[in-house]
């Protein structure tokens, strides 16, 4: 029997590698993507794989759920024409997550729910393939007309997604101090007042950062200094029309709620699915 060996030989052991288990198409059509994150398909599908036992592992380490490092490693693993995870869209990410959990424990995930009206616990099965044929017909509208201007939008990276969170998780802490009795009351007034005002900042900053240009008629204006300017400046109606637009652009990709009946007293509520990656990962495993 032969004997092989590595020294740069070809290994007789990858026709038993992972093979793609679906196709996804992805809700921004391969849009958005810098040069060289994604490996664009032609025909709009792309492989996915199911997760390995490295990556299931991935997602029970704390600290590296928090830095979204284990996500953009476990979709790079499993969709590998995404060769930059931090730098996709927004838009994608729950359809590539949802996408590897059908790959690595099929399409139906079973959820509890409690019965608002009779407190009644039970289970009932999500069919996620049904959610991801709907994201793949949705459309992002990146165009948004204010009278002379035209503003061009696009949806955040995952990169700057993550560190938002992590920015406003930050400053939620801070709130605590409201609590600390080690601290006078003009200390606490202080703290509060200077951690919402950061608060407030990164709500603005997040609605600039999605701006990637504006029409004038004097021109097309693409400095994100200028940008988040005008956005610092804008009316209210005119900040709040576009904070509107681009949450629902968000909100068109997210996965919706299941309206359920309860078997114990037939009544119909909607049921919320949770896009945390620590329990949506860890059931159907």
């Amino acid at each position: 029997m032969a004997e092989f060996q590595g020294l740069g030989n070809p290994n007789p052991l990858a026709q038993y590698y992972r093979q793609p288990k679906i196709y996804i198409q992805l809700p921004s059509k391969g849009e958005f993507y810098p040069e060289g994150a994604l490996d664009v398909s032609q025909d709009g599908n792309y492989a996915v794989f199911a997760m390995s036992a490295k990556d299931e592992l991935m997602f029970k380490t704390p600290d590296a759920l928090l830095n979204g490092q284990s996500t953009v490693e476990i979709i790079q693993s499993c969709i590998p024409a995404i060769k930059n995870a931090w730098q996709m869209p927004s838009i994608d990410v729950d359809a590539a997550l949802i996408a590897i959990r059908i790959a690595t424990y099929g399409d139906t995930m079973e959820v509890s729910s409690t019965c608002p009206s009779c407190k009644e616990e039970q289970d009932y099965g999500v069919n996620l393939t049904a959610w991801l044929t709907e994201s793949s017909s949705f459309e992002y509208n990146p165009v948004i007309n204010l009278g002379e201007l035209v503003v061009h939008i696009q949806p955040y990276t995952y990169k700057e997604i993550t560190q938002t969170s992590i920015k406003t998780f930050e400053q939620q802490r801070v709130f605590s101090i409201i609590n600390d009795d080690n601290m006078s009351d003009e200390e606490k007034i202080t703290k509060f007042g200077e951690s919402f005002a950061k608060l407030t900042q990164m709500t603005v900053d997040v609605i600039a950062g999605c701006i990637k240009s504006i029409d004038t008629p004097q021109g097309t204006v693409t400095d994100k200094n200028l940008i988040t300017e005008f956005v610092n400046n804008a009316d209210k109606e005119v900040f709040q029309y576009i904070s509107d637009h681009i949450t629902n652009m968000k909100g068109n990709g997210d996965i919706k709620d299941i309206d359920v009946k309860c078997s114990s007293c037939e009544n119909e509520y909607k049921m919320p699915i949770t896009m945390d990656q620590s329990t949506f990962f860890g059931q159907g495993s």
